[in-house]
């Protein structure tokens, strides 16, 4: 009943990078993410699905489904098309915050990157750390 299937997972997340990124800079970039994300957050990376790699975690029940589970406070893929960023609240106050963050395509859950030179990674942490304000306000 409304629990999310995408779970974390003791996958090996450089074994994941090293099979799943399909260039050697999308395989850097992913690395230099990596670092990012753990330095910024004080969380190990772990896998969540098949192809995401998350940083912390929070238990959410959502206000217009039945749907409930962990999720990860913030994460990535390195899927072909762009660097898929899973950092952005969404949330009208946090746009701002997208203004200096370089080259991005928004989804709808996330931010899409070509590489990660293209953004600046002070807006990158200004972004992660009102998100994860965000989730810890809300979830606790």
């Amino acid at each position: 009943m409304g629990n999310i299937k995408t779970k974390q997972h003791n996958a090996d997340v450089h074994d994941f990078i090293m099979s799943f990124a399909d260039t050697d800079a999308k395989r850097a970039d992913s690395f230099a993410l990596l670092k990012i994300m753990e330095d910024f957050t004080g969380f190990e990376p772990k896998m969540w699905g098949p192809s995401m790699i998350g940083f912390g975690s929070y238990y959410y029940k959502s206000d217009r489904s039945a749907q409930n589970g962990e999720w990860f406070l913030v994460g990535f893929s390195p899927r072909k098309a762009a660097i898929s960023l899973y950092v952005y609240s969404g949330l009208k106050e946090h746009a701002h915050l997208l203004e200096n963050f370089g080259k991005f395509k928004m989804g709808k859950a996330c931010l899409y990157i070509k590489k990660l030179s293209d953004i600046d990674e002070d807006a990158l942490r200004a972004l992660m750390g009102a998100t994860i304000s965000h989730l810890k306000e809300k979830w606790g």
